[in-house]
């Protein structure tokens, strides 16, 4: 067919050629694509030409945020599936925090702020996402003075000072991913990812260094990019390798919970004896920490492998063992309350891949109560509450329907 002579509403192109139609539309190169989903221009050139299976749900959205389509069908072909009913319109403060992130020219007027200071405003702000059941919404008014004030900070001191503002700039830039995640911004998003690497890079922080790429290898992974997340994070866990000591436990926390990410990309990867491995010495290391350890940025601690175990079985299609992992870790006592969200809908999609719809809905009616905006941004949980609002018993389907209702989910 003569690219140049497409139809979009042709229900008979591949989807490949529907990317190339509204990448060409919008005078957008192949490397610039992908550079905005994380991808590069060869893999862009490989979808268009149909060389490699169609891209997944996940990347699809990212495809359609970075092209500025709003119907994920003008890339698929058939009815119209809005973006937003998988991750929703996007949070009221991304635009503040977007500006704060774009930000070139920092006002240098004001002194910058004393060091201690700054990290306990970092250290206060995890507390309250921590303790927020609306933890954007804390975080979202707590980030754009936060990124100005460490912008200004890296730029201003000098020698060990300028170090430290920028392993604080990294730890921040990882907090506003927390707040980025499930947002209609994948070009942000990938944007704060490589500041974090190279603030992180700068200051020569083993523990700034390895959150950034525990993150990173986050955003590859959901991007289906799990070649690229398995190498970022099997880069950091050498680099860190010969850094790591048995006094310093907030290090091995970070060592055991990159050894979670390898196994949680092999489970994506559907790599079953790789993923439960890794999830095995994950284990161990956590076994290692104090009872009481929780780390504030990736929950690594005894008492998360158990949500972690109900993922891996999720993502293996495992559904005896995700029903066992998810009674078992159901009352988990996660000490934060998006965290514990994220985990109950992650015992939701245990139950609905054990065929069990009423099962399902409770576990996405727990999560919203523990944490309202984790349900309302998150794919799976939008998926699974628009699926049980036309699917199960009347009770279900009235139930999903309510569900619906209080996230903003038309069904």
């Amino acid at each position: 067919m003569d690219e140049r002579g497409i139809d979009p509403a042709d229900p008979d192109l591949a989807v490949g050629q529907r990317i190339r139609y509204f990448r060409e539309r919008r005078g957008m190169s192949r490397e610039v694509l992908g550079g905005l989903i994380g991808r590069n221009g060869r893999w862009v050139k490989a979808v268009e030409r149909g060389e490699i299976g169609e891209p997944e749900l996940p990347t699809l959205l990212n495809l359609a945020e970075a092209l500025k389509v709003r119907d994920v069908s003008r890339l698929t072909g058939g009815g119209p599936v809005p973006t937003r009913m998988f991750r929703g319109p996007g949070h009221p403060s991304l635009g503040a925090v977007r500006d704060a992130i774009n930000t070139v020219a920092v006002s240098m007027t004001d002194p910058p702020p004393p060091l201690g200071h700054l990290q306990a405003r970092l250290d206060a702000a995890w507390r309250a996402r921590h303790a927020a059941p609306d933890h954007r919404t804390v975080l979202g008014a707590l980030l754009p003075d936060l990124i100005l004030d460490a912008k200004r900070a890296a730029r201003t001191y000098e020698g060990a000072e300028r170090r430290r503002a920028l392993s604080l700039l990294a730890q921040i830039y990882n907090l506003a991913q927390f707040f980025l995640v499930y947002q209609p911004s994948a070009d942000l998003l990938w944007r704060v990812v490589e500041r974090s690497i190279m603030a992180a890079e700068e200051s020569e922080d083993p523990k700034a260094f390895g959150g950034a790429v525990w993150l990173a290898a986050q955003a590859h992974r959901d991007a289906c990019d799990f070649d690229a997340a398995e190498a970022v994070n099997r880069e950091g866990l050498e680099w860190l390798r010969p850094r790591i000591t048995g006094e310093d436990v907030a290090l091995r926390a970070m060592w055991g919970a990159l050894h979670h990410e390898v196994a949680y990309t092999a489970a994506r990867a559907g790599q079953t004896g790789t993923a439960w491995r890794w999830w095995d010495e994950a284990d161990r290391i956590a076994r290692t920490l104090p009872p009481a350890h929780y780390d504030p940025m990736t929950s690594f601690s005894q008492v998360i492998m158990g949500a972690h175990a109900v993922t891996i079985a999720v993502e293996l299609r495992q559904a005896g063992e995700a029903r066992r992992h998810a009674v078992r870790a159901s009352r988990a006592t996660i000490p934060s309350q998006p965290r514990r969200g994220r985990h109950l809908v992650e015992v939701a999609r245990a139950w609905q891949l054990t065929g069990d719809p009423a099962a399902t809905l409770a576990a996405l009616d727990d999560a919203h109560t523990t944490a309202p905006e984790t349900v309302r941004y998150n794919g799976h949980a939008r998926r699974m509450t628009v699926e049980l609002a036309s699917e199960g018993s009347p009770d279900v389907r009235r139930g999903a329907r309510n569900l619906a209702d209080r996230i903003g989910l038309l069904v």
